[in-house]
């Protein structure tokens, strides 16, 4: 009696698919369509990082090298190490230009927030009207420059309309953009009415993600507008708020556009904010090199408030979940 035998079944080779990937040039569990994507993500990413590397990193990078440098446009930068940060540093104007920058953003800050923070709840407690969030975001629409042309022809101690309008209610005309008392509010007021639509729209956007359920609940509670508001509201629009703090900082340390327009740093360099003395170092007097000092000081001024601001904040937390 004869017995079958039968043979083991057969096993690929160990290392197979690794030499078969090898040989192909394809990774272990990427597929060709995974390859594609990658490919096509970084199409789309190349401009954006191109704009990057050459409009940001680049310049900040220049920027620190011309700042350790003396440097007019006309002739070579000649090394100076840190002459530009001692002058900086003992110069009365650059510390009256952060003063009176500190001062702008603390106005612009703080009316801004406050301002568009309560745009922000009438727009979503009281009206979702696509129009009159359009009519809000109008004044963002216009440049700085235009804006603060508008108002410079409005608030004109002579002519302006506003003071015109001050004159026929018995009141002495106001020099706003003259006086050195009045020209750094104004300014901040001018650009608190740009800004304000758009900051209101951002809180508005962190209003829309909290349930309603939990106004809900709370009006079966009892609790009033007033309580909901600091009990509800203002806990879960915490990280959106605080974003727009941020943004908003950063953006008041760096005006230039109104005040160039409208006082130029005048009068008596009640309105020379950092940015604009900056801007005369370098293309008034042509030293680029402290100029250039002057703009890391700033970077590293924005950097250490972002970073504090964020901790304090906690902006990347949420208390929604």
């Amino acid at each position: 009696m004869t017995i079958a035998s039968s043979s083991p079944p057969s096993r690929l080779p160990t290392g197979g698919a690794a030499e078969a990937s090898s040989r192909t040039g394809t990774p272990q569990g990427v597929s060709g369509e995974d390859r594609g994507d990658g490919r096509l993500a970084a199409l789309f990413i190349a401009p954006a990082l191109l704009g990057f590397l050459v409009f940001l990193l680049w310049p900040t990078l220049r920027g620190i090298y011309l700042s350790f440098t003396r440097f007019n446009l006309l002739t070579p930068a000649e090394w100076v190490g840190l002459d530009n940060y001692v002058r900086m540093v003992n110069d009365p104007i650059f510390w009256d230009s952060l003063w009176v920058t500190v001062e702008y953003v603390a106005i612009n800050i703080g009316v801004q927030t406050v301002a568009a923070l309560a745009m922000a709840v009438l727009l979503q407690r009281l009206t979702q009207s696509a129009m009159l969030r359009g009519i809000v975001l109008t004044p963002y629409l216009m440049s700085n420059v235009v804006a603060g042309l508008v108002w410079l022809w409005i608030l004109d101690t002579q002519l302006g309309i506003g003071n015109e309008i001050i004159s026929g209610l018995g009141v002495d005309r106001i020099p706003f953009l003259a006086d050195e008392t009045w020209a750094i509010p104004t300014i901040a007021l001018i650009n608190v009415w740009r800004h304000v639509g758009y900051t209101a729209l951002l809180l508005f956007a962190g209003l829309q993600a909290i349930p309603n359920d939990m106004y809900e609940a709370a009006r079966v509670d009892g609790a009033s507008e007033w309580r909901m508001f600091w009990r509800i509201t203002m806990p879960l629009l915490r990280p959106v708020l605080a974003v727009v703090l941020i943004m908003t900082v950063i953006g008041s340390f760096q005006v230039f556009d109104t005040v160039a327009v409208t006082t130029a740093g005048g009068p008596a360099n009640a309105t020379n904010v950092l940015q604009y003395y900056i801007y005369s170092s370098a293309f008034g007097r042509f030293q680029f090199g402290y100029a250039s000092a002057m703009s890391v000081a700033l970077l590293v001024v924005l950097s250490a408030i972002t970073i504090l601001q964020y901790r304090l904040t906690r902006a990347g937390r949420t208390d929604l979940g």
